[in-house]
């Protein structure tokens, strides 16, 4: 076997592994999900992380991965679709020419968990109203959408990296698309019933379960170390070996100043240490380093991470005072942190970084030009205008054509009764014979059923009235 065969054997492992890591995001997407809404929709909310990986995985090997990363133009992939055997064994071969370092089929696997993510980011702020079919249609029409802007930026041929646009794992083409499409829906949808009063002010939902969130996070963090250092798809980064060594360091300074400047800054606003918003900050500074870990310093990470926390902390408020109800903190955490991180990597591109990775120039703090904000502000501009466009659009069809929000009977009793016949946690609302639960629960949700049969040695139980509950 030569070196170079060597050296792409090493690459593969290297981004299967990278591939399995992001996957487990989908794990953290759910446990954080849940965790920060309420229990009569756990089920759904955790579930259909899984669902909308198994329509975006279809999908992308059907259509989104050649229109993503097939040979084709300056816009979109025209090559590559259903793609089988040969096309997925090739190395740096038609119908997937870019992928140079690794074959087809490792570069599915990577592309597409990428694309999952950023289609689970989109129900964070639907979750709690959205019909259980609109998941499948919109999973469908955003995966496509998604596939486009892709090409864009990423793909050799495409016209934002003719420019040198700097999104080295997807601050603009993950987060900040995804956070469109949930703005959108978001919009569309209309706030949940409650969360605003006639006032017009926002009423504290709270989630039901915070060691969920917490636990979330830590996947989605320990997950970033695949999604960041295996964007590089390679043991070695131009001239540099173990490249990706480098990019998980500047992920987790700016992880852990994301989480202090969460914390602190939520302190200081909010008046309290809420352990969500330091949850959102830590997510938040991910978010904003994912544009700019293969290209900024160890100094700069750290500043790009605390300033997206204070971004994420002040942002979640200000989305409410506008009326938009985002369960999950979206908006704000995906979307402005984004927007954040991919201006940020205009400001703080190590010139030779840049040159290492040869894509774009150095940013303005090295080299006093403007040059590659510009080319920053530019992708955000045109990102944003055809993915909020193309997902409103969608969106609003399936709106005014069949509905995409459920009626108020099904959002009061909680989508997992009534969408799954079952609760995610039926010992809150359901008898069952010699075991868990009591009638007390009954004030948390739907009316019991039939109650077991009261045992001699049973110690009655007086349900506690809703208001001394609440």
């Amino acid at each position: 076997m030569s070196n170079a065969n060597l050296l792409i054997a090493a690459n593969t492992v290297w981004v299967v592994i990278a591939a399995v890591l992001v996957m487990f995001m989908q794990a953290g997407f759910a446990f954080l999900e849940a965790g920060l809404t309420r229990m009569k929709n756990a089920a759904h909310i955790a579930g259909k992380n899984v669902l909308i990986f198994g329509i975006c995985s279809l999908v992308y090997w059907l259509v989104g991965f050649g229109i993503a990363f097939g040979d084709g133009n300056s816009i979109i992939g025209t090559h590559g679709f259903a793609p089988s055997v040969d096309a997925m064994l090739a190395v740096g071969k038609a119908p997937y020419s870019f992928f140079t370092t690794i074959p087809g089929a490792g570069a599915y696997l990577f592309e597409v968990v990428f694309a999952g993510v950023s289609l689970a980011i989109v129900w964070g702020a639907m979750a709690e109203r959205a019909k259980l079919w609109v998941y499948f249609v919109f999973g469908v029409a955003f995966t496509l959408i998604y596939s486009v802007t892709s090409h864009w930026i990423w793909h050799s041929g495409g016209w934002l990296f003719g420019l040198g646009m700097q999104d080295f794992a997807g601050s603009t083409v993950v987060h900040y698309q995804g956070a469109l499409a949930a703005l959108a829906g978001a919009i569309l949808l209309g706030p949940r019933i409650g969360k605003f009063g006639h006032d017009g002010r926002a009423n504290p939902i709270p989630g039901h379960n915070m060691p969920y969130a917490v636990l979330g996070t830590l996947i989605l963090w320990f997950g970033w170390f695949g999604f960041n250092p295996g964007s590089t798809l390679a043991v070695i980064t131009g001239d540099k070996i173990g490249y990706f060594g480098y990019v998980a360091l500047t992920t987790n300074v700016a992880a852990a100043a994301g989480a202090l400047g969460g914390i602190a800054t939520a302190w200081l606003v909010l008046k309290k240490p809420d352990v969500s918003m330091m949850l959102n900050g830590v997510i938040a500074a991910l978010v904003a380093i994912t544009a700019a870990s293969g290209f900024v310093a160890p100094w700069a990470a750290i500043v790009i991470g605390f300033l997206a926390a204070v971004i994420a902390v002040v942002a979640v408020p200000l989305v409410e005072r506008i009326g938009i109800d985002d369960p999950i903190g979206a908006v704000a955490v995906h979307g402005l942190a984004g927007v954040w991180g991919t201006l940020a990597t205009g400001l703080f591109a190590v010139p030779a970084l840049a040159s290492n990775l040869a894509t774009g120039r150095g940013g303005l703090v090295y080299t006093g030009s403007f040059h590659q904000v510009g080319v920053q502000a530019l992708g955000l501009i045109a990102v944003g205008g055809f993915t909020f466009t193309a997902s409103f659009g969608c969106l609003w069809t399936l709106k005014r054509l069949w509905g995409i929000r459920v009626e108020e009977h099904v959002e009061t009793a909680g989508l997992d009764v009534s969408e799954h016949g079952m609760w995610g946690y039926p010992e809150f609302y359901i008898p069952v014979p010699g075991g868990y639960g009591t009638e007390a629960h009954g004030h948390l949700g739907a009316p019991h059923m039939h109650p077991p049969a009261a045992t001699p040695d049973a110690v009655p139980v007086t349900a506690q009235p809703a208001e001394e509950a609440a």
